[in-house]
Order: structure tokens, then C-alpha cells, then sequence
């Protein structure tokens, strides 16, 4: 191991002491002083988790205090870490004037989901103390849905006129570096006589250049740009056919209002997934974290909780139906929540499936045949297997073939039916404009177990003379 080498076990219990020590005391003890120069030097020697962890385990108003005490710049970087959540509540603890500081350091699309995350009285009250251009650009983007072009762009960008000469480019760039230092500037963006996105131009064809070219003979003509109010999935497909690092986003008169990041797109994406889950296991109203309020919390949870005691009880009605079928032969019961189970997760394998094609727009709502015929062959295959497997277990251990053929059959019957319903339930709740990932999950588990129980117990009733007393 070289000397520029991190032996990981070493970093580990490094973290560890860090923690006995309980560093966000530190933070919060030497923010208290006032001395920013220790506050800056103890945030740099932690690692981004370790910075993200500490700053969590503040409460609201001790956060509003670490970054007061921090120069802008840092502030600002700390806060672009952190869940939205968390900067959020330590914002609204912090005087405007203050907060006004750290928003006019941060990146417009950072800035715009901060102030998303507000209230609207502390939000205006921040963008009261701010710089014009901040106010400008974070209204622009504020406009805009956050889930779509213009609520993801970035507002920093170069934009000339296209009759300029690249001497006259240059200039202007070296005129303004301190403007143009912190821009994640890959190209200039040329605008026609009237303000439109009539160009654009790579920094690297710029600099090679004769210095009397104009712009308009050397930038791409007619570039691909997006429409600010273009959904997600739109955004998705166009950084997945073109490897572009950023591409400009124009409003209704095709002037230029933003640049789209191929990172912001990903993050996006990344996020979208994350939300998905999150609602298909019923947590619904957004990002939740332990540091939130109680009752916040608990009622994210209990509102999709309380449908479900429903859902399953309807599932359990089933059972109670043929309660003298799994009086005759117990060892049915030993079965029917292997059964339920094994064909959820087959179901829930389709509404992954369904779920992510939706969002990529590789399949439409309405090609219910086309999907059913392609989970079904899936359900068909896997149904056969599973259904062997546990058939053949439930013989050797009952010593009863009957026993076999019920469980075996109705796990290949019950794995059909989930994979298909599984895989078409998604696309008809997006069809009639309910969100498929929070609505999916459960009533797929539902059916799933209903259909299971009503077919061991169905098929054991028909043949109950070979199954009694086992």
C-alpha cells in the first residue's frame, strides 16, 4: 500500500471514534463560538455520509445555527448533501437576510427545490433579502412542474448573439470569468434576432477556431432542445438516445430559458425510482425520515395501512368460507401462506417489470394483450416448476399424492394468474390516471390471495375422500 492509499479498516475506526465522540456536538459547540474557521476545517475532515449523518442528528434549530455560522459557499455545498428535508427545516430556523446569502450561492435548480420545500411565507421572505438575479431565476423555475424539464434546469448558461465573431465570444467570456467561474459551461448558446435558440456551440469548437468566424457559421444549427414543460419520461427517453451532457429547454416562443443537465436527468430518474418504492410499500406524501414529526409520520403510514385491513380481510373471507375443508384435513393450512406468498413475489416480479417500461414509455397503457401474453408465457414456465417443487414436498411429507397434486396445481394456477395480473394491473390503473406504484402492490397482493386460498381449498374440497385426516 502506498503512502496516498486509505486502508479501509483504518477509515472504519476512524468513523468509529468519530462517532463515541458524538461529532455533531462538535459542530454544534464550535458553531455556538462563532468560529467559522474550525466549523469549515471540522466539516472538511468528515466525509460526505459522516457530514450527512451529523448534520441529521441536529435538531431544526441547531441546524439553522451550523450554517449560520458557515461562510455561504460552504453552506450552500453542505445543504446540496443533505436530504431536501433537513434543509428545509434548518432554512426556516435561520434569520432571511442570513438564509438569502446561502440561496444566492447555490446552484437555480438546487435553489428551486429548497424553496419548493418551504413554506410559502419563510420562502417569500428569503427571496425578499436576495440578490435580483436570484429572485429571477428562481421564480423562472418555479413556474415550471418539478418533475419536468423546466422544473429541473439549470439557469446558468452563456447566450450571445449569433452574428458575434469568436473574438468577440472570447472576450466576453474572459471579461466575465468571475459571472461565468462556478457555470457548468460545456456550450454557447447562440440566440437569433428575435431571442431564439438559433444555435449551439461546443466549447471545444470555439477555441479551434479562426478568431474572425462568426458563430452562426460555426455552431450546430437547428440543435435539439426540449420544451420546458416536458414530463419526465420525455426527458428519460431523449438522454437515453442522445449522449448529450446538457441540452437547452425553450419555452412556447422558442426562446432559450434553461439548460438540462444529463446528471439532473439521472438524478431524477434515480429519485423516481426511490418514490416508486416507497409508494409501493405505502408510504405515501413523499420522502420520509425518523427526524420528522411523530404524528407526520405515523399518518403517511396509517392512511394505506387502513385499506389494506380491508383488502385482507376480503382475502380472509375465503378461508372462512371452507372452514370445513381445513377442519378435514389440517395440513392444508401449512400451505396456504407458502402459496399466497410464492405467487405474490411472481405477481410483484410483473409490476416491476410493468412499472419501469412504463416509466422508460417502452410500453403504453392500452398493450394489455401484448403484455399479458408475454407474462403469461413466464407465469406458464415458472408455474410448473414451483408448482412441482412444492407438490413433491407436500407428497414426502404427508406421504399423500392427493396432497401433492392440490398444492402443486394450485401454486402453477395461482402463479398465472399473479404474473398476469401483476403485469397488467400497472398499466390499467395508469390508463385511468391512479398512480400505479402506490395502487399496484396491494391489489395485486390481494387477489393473489384470494385466488390462492379459493384454489388449494377448492381443489381440496373436490377431493376431500383422499385428503381427510392428514
Amino acid at each position: 500500500m502506498t503512502e496516498n492509499e486509505t486502508d479501509p479498516v483504518q477509515e472504519k475506526d476512524k468513523e468509529k471514534d468519530r462517532e463515541k465522540v458524538r461529532v455533531w456536538d462538535d459542530l454544534l459547540e464550535t458553531a455556538e463560538d462563532g468560529d467559522t474557521a474550525a466549523l469549515t476545517q471540522l466539516l472538511d475532515e468528515l466525509g460526505e455520509t459522516e457530514r450527512v449523518h451529523a448534520f441529521g442528528r441536529l435538531e431544526p434549530e441547531e441546524r439553522g445555527v451550523v450554517l449560520a455560522a458557515l461562510p455561504p459557499m460552504v453552506a450552500a455545498d453542505l445543504l446540496e448533501q443533505v436530504p431536501d428535508s433537513h434543509a428545509a427545516e434548518a432554512v426556516e430556523e435561520m434569520v432571511p437576510a442570513e438564509a438569502a446569502e446561502i440561496f444566492d450561492a447555490l446552484e437555480s435548480d438546487e435553489r428551486a427545490d429548497l424553496l419548493a420545500e418551504l413554506d410559502h411565507a419563510s420562502a417569500e421572505a428569503i427571496l425578499t433579502e436576495a440578490s435580483p438575479e436570484t429572485v429571477e431565476s428562481a421564480r423562472t423555475l418555479l413556474q415550471y412542474p418539478a418533475e419536468s424539464a423546466g422544473g429541473l434546469m439549470i439557469t446558468e448558461f452563456v447566450a450571445v448573439p449569433s452574428d458575434w465573431t469568436t473574438r468577440e465570444l472570447i472576450t466576453h467570456l474572459q471579461e466575465n470569468v468571475e459571472r461565468y467561474a462556478d457555470f457548468p459551461i460545456q456550450y454557447v448558446y447562440a440566440l437569433g434576432s428575435r431571442g431564439e435558440l438559433a444555435g449551439v456551440l461546443p466549447l471545444r469548437d470555439l477555441l479551434l477556431a479562426r478568431r474572425d468566424r462568426t458563430l452562426g457559421s460555426l455552431m450546430l444549427q437547428h440543435p435539439i432542445s426540449i420544451a420546458a414543460t416536458a414530463p419526465l419520461a420525455e426527458l428519460f427517453d431523449l438522454f437515453d438516445r442522445y449522449r448529450f451532457l446538457g441540452i437547452p429547454v425553450v419555452n412556447e416562443l422558442d426562446h432559450l430559458v434553461g439548460v438540462l443537465l444529463r446528471e439532473d436527468v439521472d438524478e431524477a430518474r434515480v429519485e423516481e425510482v426511490h418514490a416508486d418504492e416507497r409508494k409501493s410499500r405505502g408510504i405515501v406524501g413523499g420522502e420520509e425520515l425518523r427526524s420528522m414529526p411523530l404524528l407526520t409520520r405515523s399518518g403517511r403510514r396509517l392512511g394505506w395501512l387502513s385499506i389494506n385491513i380491508v383488502l385482507n380481510v376480503v382475502a380472509a373471507s375465503v378461508i372462512a368460507a371452507y372452514q370445513d375443508t381445513l377442519s378435514a384435513a389440517i395440513a392444508l393450512a401449512v400451505f396456504l401462506p407458502i402459496i399466497s406468498d410464492m405467487s405474490g413475489c411472481s405477481g410483484n416480479q410483473a409490476v416491476a417489470v410493468s412499472l419501469r417500461e412504463l416509466t422508460l414509455g417502452v410500453v403504453r397503457p392500452s398493450e394489455f394483450l401484448r403484455v399479458w401474453w408475454k407474462e403469461a408465457v413466464v407465469g406458464c414456465i415458472n408455474g410448473v416448476v414451483l408448482g412441482l417443487l412444492i407438490g413433491v414436498l407436500a407428497w414426502l411429507w404427508k406421504d399423500n399424492v392427493t396432497l401433492g397434486l392440490v398444492v402443486g396445481s394450485a401454486l402453477a394456477l395461482n402463479t398465472l394468474i399473479a404474473v398476469s395480473i401483476g403485469g397488467m394491473v400497472p398499466l390499467g390503473l395508469r390508463r385511468f390516471g391512479f398512480d400505479p406504484a402506490l395502487a399496484s402492490s396491494p391489489i395485486l397482493t390481494t387477489v393473489t390471495d384470494m385466488c390462492g386460498f379459493f384454489l388449494v381449498l377448492s381443489l381440496a374440497t373436490i377431493s376431500l375422500s383422499q385428503l381427510a385426516g392428514i
